[in-house]
């Protein structure tokens, strides 16, 4: 590609020919403020919108003030970032932002975490010259995620996410002038519309207009309730990202900490979601098992490929584009939901407690699973499995409100019987790793044989689609694994058409998995953050002494005590689940 060579704030650099001016600056570290501008190295994103005009440079020999995210890079161009004209325009554009913007700092969920408030300062805006009149829509308060748009400043971030990079199409710009917005489809609300609640335009959006629905207060609630015995289940991926809330270097792992925080928060039990990872092998890996030895057996009715049913985004978004597929899926719940219907029965019954005083919360990256715990079939006689879902952000303000001193806990166990897990349900914290552990089991029950090697790398990696092939001892079996939906949504394709030769499908909503959840500490897109979170999951499965959810002693004796082997009636009754045409619910 042609190079060319510019002047920026006398400094020199040479540049591809058709990179942008913001693009050429941070070749040399020159900060230009933006605020519609997104670069997502995590999903090789980049979009270039120029509307909210905070990048405005100085070029020599222009007339105009010029974008810097739009601006193409000519040789011998002279640019000026922080010239006396620039700041100033740069300021009357916040203010008349701001104008328009409630002040409402104070009580604002992303308070001290605004891109909006840091601009703010960073520019030293203390009053606002313009006065007018506001905007002001309808609060959408959604199962898991909160629409305030009077805090939308239209940088049309979370509409680039939703349509180009998940391909959801729940978000667009309507109106014009003052009254322009961004809504769903004829203004429904998230809840009657094509949202999976994956959080992804949540972990994009600059201001507080999109924010996680906050279940912290009933948690609260339920611990200081004495008719209440409270149950806690920590996600894999949650461990792996924790720390950075509290000033810790991405990647570190914080297991015992987490637990020895969770037990001074007041939970009366501290469990971990990875027990119901190694029960959801055993049922989806039965699933696999049963399927593939039909399929080599010669049954042509085999319903191929199977696609794992773990990531709540990801089967929302089927039930809403691919209805029609919603016989392909496992039929096994989510550990998340796994582990709930075994609380509220098994272990209820052994600590003597009655169903409905069982009070279950779950600590997760993801956003989507606030809404999955309120889907109706998860209910029995009117009670949930799992009663509260909260992210790790949540769980963060938590033990900042306690005022642990998170970096100085004395690390801690996990309680027992549904606290011991093995490597593979670790594993399930990032892309490939779901599908990984199934096959750690499904080879030794497919092939009798044991399964000496438990690392497949060539599962493994970050790229948004991976195909593999994972020999079952002279069987060949053929995985696609997808993170992102809309890399989701091209395997789904070719599945429709008939282009799909693989036998089973791993699919993550989230870029790099549960790692880049919706609900995790804010990593902006930043690859390297996500592969130290994968890296410490790794980390934790290798030092596990048991490495194959198989051979998880709690589970071999939840099987042998109360759900007596993979797929029984029993297991089927509280470990299965069924899809569901959502489309339907959207048609107007």
């Amino acid at each position: 590609m042609t190079k060319v060579s510019l002047t920026i704030d006398n400094r020199k650099v040479e540049t591809d020919k058709e990179s942008t001016i913001l693009q050429a600056a941070r070749l040399i570290g020159v900060n230009i403020p933006t605020l519609c501008y997104m670069k997502l190295d995590d999903l090789n994103f980049e979009n270039k919108p120029g509307g909210c005009r905070i990048c405005v440079v100085e070029v020599e020999g222009a007339k105009n003030l010029m974008p810097a995210c739009k601006t193409e890079c000519r040789d011998g161009m002279v640019v000026h970032t922080h010239s006396v004209r620039v700041v100033n325009a740069r300021r009357t554009v916040l203010e008349l932002i701001l104008s328009d913007h409630p002040a409402e700092c104070l009580i604002c969920a992303r308070s001290g975490d605004c891109d909006l408030q840091s601009l703010a300062q960073q520019l030293g805006i203390r009053e606002i010259h313009y006065q007018g009149e506001q905007s002001h829509y309808k609060s959408d308060q959604s199962p898991a995620i909160i629409r305030e748009m009077d805090k939308c400043i239209m940088c049309r971030r979370c509409e680039t996410i939703c349509n180009d990079v998940q391909t959801v199409g729940t978000l667009s710009a309507i109106n014009r002038g003052f009254r322009a917005v961004v809504a769903t489809p004829f203004e429904t609300d998230l809840d009657h519309s094509s949202c999976t609640y994956c959080g992804q335009c949540v972990a994009v959006c600059p201001t507080g207009a999109l924010t996680e629905k906050d279940y912290t207060r009933k948690v609260i609630e339920a611990i200081v309730d004495p008719s209440k015995t409270v149950v806690v289940q920590t996600a894999p991926a949650v461990r792996a990202a924790l720390g950075e809330s509290f000033g810790m270097s991405p990647g570190t792992l914080v297991t015992g900490k987490m637990v020895a925080a969770l037990k001074k928060l007041g939970f009366d039990y501290v469990f971990d979601t990875d027990f119901a990872a190694d029960l959801t092998i055993m049922e989806e890996g039965a699933e696999i098992l049963d399927r593939l030895t039909r399929y080599f057996d010669g049954d042509s009715n085999v319903k191929l490929p199977i696609l794992t049913s773990c990531c709540p985004g990801w089967v929302n978004f089927l039930e809403y584009h691919f209805p029609e597929m919603k016989d392909i899926p496992s039929t096994a719940k989510s550990p998340q939901q796994m582990f709930g219907a075994i609380a509220k029965s098994y272990l209820a019954q052994k600590i003597g407690v009655a169903r409905e005083d069982l009070f279950v919360v779950s600590v997760m990256p993801c956003l989507a699973k606030k809404y999955e715990c309120t889907r109706e079939e998860f209910f029995i006689n009117g009670d949930p499995d799992v009663d509260v879902s909260i992210s790790t952000r949540e769980l963060a303000h938590l033990i900042r409100n306690a005022n642990l001193h998170f970096e100085g806990l004395t690390d801690e166990e996990f309680d027992h019987p549904m606290g011991e897990s093995t490597g593979a349900s670790v594993i399930f914290g990032t892309t490939g790793g779901v599908i990984e552990a199934a096959v750690r089991s499904a080879y030794e029950l497919f092939t009798k044989k044991e399964l000496k090697k438990v690392d497949f790398e060539e599962l493994r990696g970050m790229e948004g689609i991976r195909k593999a092939e994972v020999d079952f001892d002279g069987v060949l079996l053929k995985v696609g694994i997808a993170h992102g939906l809309g890399n989701a949504r091209k395997l789904l394709e070719e599945i429709k058409s008939g282009e799909s030769d693989f036998h089973a499908i791993e699919i993550m909503a989230c870029p790099g998995g549960c790692i880049g959840g919706g609900g995790q500490p804010y990593h902006h897109g930043n690859v390297e953050i996500l592969k130290k979170r994968q890296k410490a999951i790794y980390k934790e499965d290798k030092g596990k002494a048991i490495r194959k959810s198989h051979e998880n002693p709690y589970i071999q004796q939840l099987y042998r005590e109360f759900l007596g082997e993979p797929l029984s009636h029993k297991a089927h009754k509280l470990l299965h689940t069924c899809y569901f045409d959502r489309k339907k619910k959207i048609e107007f």
